[in-house]
């Protein structure tokens, strides 16, 4: 890593303490202690994904990962989980370094809690008024993710983002993700003010992913156009955004989703009990294909990133083509 682009990533290295400013997206049944621990004993920071996990659950697995690595990593928490004021009580317990909270917007008593424990409180912004909202409620960091993204997404593209938050919060630690891969891309990013980068889909199917092989062979054969955000159906009954590869899986969503419509409108259930039932479908689909490979009714979340992954590689080699790109990128001589 040339001086430079150790300059460039030196104040998001500082945020994660890491050696390298780039997170691994956290991706339920994927990034578990075996990825995790690969990710920070390579010099990236990894990140558990918690998804329905209980305290016990959690516990557990921050304490596989500690035994595989002692380097930093992350948790990532669900907001809208029932048991998360328990989750961040694990994560201060087990002195996690940084928590992440996913899947809604925080309010101020969460980040106050993770604080309480003395660890860093990460979040996602997908609005510029939510990002200031979030920075003066003392969020400590920020990651703004574009529907390029796979597994759940937002309704805005990275590139928007780019302009509409980071580049009017300069100064402001703010990751990017959604959409990159490319070490040119990364270097970009942080000449325009971004901290650190955060990838997904690549480390889905590296070597020390846990994931079936029919599942990366999935993603390998997949082309960007093959990925798409699942479809609301109805207005009044909001579904969190899920970007796959489109398979059986997907068409058995919008069955389920009708069928939450139907429940809500007949008063059998409530929006928030049909909001969970459909996450509990995406996570038992999503189980199906990482652990059993079944990449016909599994869920293949997946970004449209997806286009420039084509083979099994380490962590260490994905991460060193990126920086030598990186390199090569800032030793431009460009008029």
């Amino acid at each position: 890593m040339s001086e430079k682009l150790y300059k460039l990533m030196e104040r998001g290295t500082k945020i994660l303490g890491s050696k390298y400013a780039i997170l691994g997206g956290a991706m339920t049944w994927i990034s578990e202690s075996n990825l995790v621990s690969a990710m920070s004993n390579a010099g990236i920071f990894g990140v558990l994904a918690s998804g329905a996990m209980d305290g016990d659950a959690l516990a557990k697995e921050i304490d596989l990962t500690k035994q595989k690595t002692d380097k930093n990593f992350g948790v990532n928490l669900i907001v809208m989980n029932p048991k998360l004021q328990d989750l961040i009580d694990v994560c201060g317990e087990k002195k996690v370094s940084h928590v992440i909270l996913a899947g809604g917007i925080p309010d101020k008593s969460m980040i106050d809690k993770i604080h309480g424990y003395g660890l860093h409180a990460m979040s996602f912004a997908p609005a510029l008024s939510i990002a200031k909202r979030l920075f003066k409620q003392g969020i400590d960091s920020l990651v703004i993710e574009g529907n390029e993204s796979g597994g759940h997404v937002g309704p805005i593209s990275t590139m928007v983002l780019i302009q509409s938050i980071l580049l009017e919060m300069q100064g402001y630690p703010i990751f990017v993700a959604g959409g990159i891969l490319r070490g040119e891309m990364v270097a970009s990013l942080m000449q325009l003010g971004a901290f650190g980068c955060q990838l997904g889909t690549v480390f889905a199917c590296c070597k020390e992913s846990v994931a079936h092989p029919k599942f990366k062979e999935a993603f390998f054969r997949a082309h960007g156009r093959n990925t798409a955000p699942q479809v609301q159906l109805d207005k009044r009954f909001p579904v969190a955004s899920v970007r796959v590869i489109e398979n059986v899986a997907t068409e058995e969503f919008m069955q389920k989703q009708r069928m939450a419509i139907d429940q809500i409108e007949k008063g059998k259930t409530t929006p928030e009990e049909g909001f969970l039932a459909l996450e509990h479908f995406w996570a038992g689909a999503l189980r199906r294909a990482v652990q059993e490979g079944d990449v016909d009714r599994g869920s293949l979340m997946a970004g449209e990133i997806v286009e420039l992954v084509k083979e099994e590689k380490t962590i260490a080699e994905i991460i060193d083509k990126i920086m030598n790109e990186a390199d090569a990128y800032l030793s431009r001589d460009i008029m």
